[in-house]
């Protein structure tokens, strides 16, 4: 089991196919609930940081800016949620459900907290953050617009 931190090479694809790649990936993963996720991935978007990824096939890869800073990659085939990027590409994560192998994932974190509907709960020990507490960490406290308006 990799240590945190670790980038370790991975392989995933969509559900058909159509996308597949090779990337390094932590093996924390974080679960994001805000209400962007959640209506794209149907559910909390279960995800890991990850370097750019390399495509053996990516014809079938379709972008949607979701915000002004950030998009989310998915296969335009088969419909699979694949990866969140800020649109500078100086992050991305990958879904956790999109990779071969999960083996030695560790849930770590949840994230918008706040935006959790409360249908649902996740037993394991994570840390917890609201939106502020996101924005606060990764973009010094400054609280991007979505497009429907919210922050």
């Amino acid at each position: 089991m990799g240590e945190a931190g670790d980038r370790l090479e991975r392989f995933g694809e969509c559900l058909c196919g159509a996308v597949r790649f090779t990337l390094r990936a932590d093996a924390d993963m974080h679960a994001c609930h805000c209400g962007l996720c959640r209506r794209w991935a149907g559910g909390a978007f279960m995800a890991l940081s990850c370097s750019e990824p390399v495509f053996a096939d990516s014809a079938a890869l379709k972008a949607y800016g979701s915000s002004d800073w950030a998009e989310r990659l998915f296969c335009g085939a088969c419909g699979t949620s694949l990866f969140w990027r800020l649109r500078d590409g100086s992050h991305w994560a990958v879904s956790a459900h999109a990779l071969d192998d999960q083996e030695d994932v560790r849930f770590q974190a949840q994230l918008f907290t706040d935006e959790k509907p409360d249908f649902y709960a996740f037993a394991n020990n994570t840390t917890m953050m609201t939106g502020a507490d996101v924005f606060a960490a990764f973009s010094g406290d400054q609280q991007p617009e979505h497009r429907d308006g919210s922050r």
